[in-house]
């Protein structure tokens, strides 16, 4: 099986802080596997709402999740805050693949990481946009990164 490596926050563009919450953790004690794509989300939507790169409620264009995947490497547990990294490893014509590390406050190394993708489809048809919009595309480019030689490892 391959298993990616813990990539550092070195690898990252964008951060937000997230607060635990005592719902999120299980009854095993620490935060529930689920809630970490809803850390994945959070620090996505609100670096595009606060880029003006995304209007949720008007815009023509939206992006609809095609793919997710998430690896585990250390348990978060409330009340821990959340350091989320972002950054965005394809930028395609109507497809964006980001990637995001959930870094326990401090912490050198994510607790975990992984990528969701969204295709950008138009609003009332739901088919992909022939192009990303402008205002997303430049508010995207900042946080592209070049492609890491090897992030996975044997196991």
């Amino acid at each position: 099986m391959n298993r990616p490596l813990a990539r550092d926050r070195s690898g990252y563009r964008h951060f937000l802080t997230i607060t635990t919450r005592w719902m999120d953790n299980d009854v095993y004690g620490h935060v529930n596997n689920v809630v970490y794509y809803s850390y994945f989300d959070t620090v996505v939507n609100e670096y595009l709402i606060r880029a003006q790169a995304l209007d949720i409620e008007h815009g023509e264009t939206i992006g609809l999740v095609v793919e997710t995947q998430c690896n585990y490497f250390a348990p978060l547990v409330f009340p821990d805050r959340v350091e989320a990294g972002l950054r965005v490893a394809r930028l395609g014509s109507s497809s964006v693949r980001y990637e995001v590390g959930l870094f326990r406050e401090g912490d050198a190394t994510p607790a975990a990481q992984g990528h969701f993708v969204h295709v950008y489809v138009d609003r009332e048809t739901r088919r992909p946009v022939k192009a990303l919009p402008d205002a997303l595309r430049a508010a995207l480019a900042p946080l592209v990164v070049e492609d890491d030689a090897d992030t996975s490892a044997r196991s």
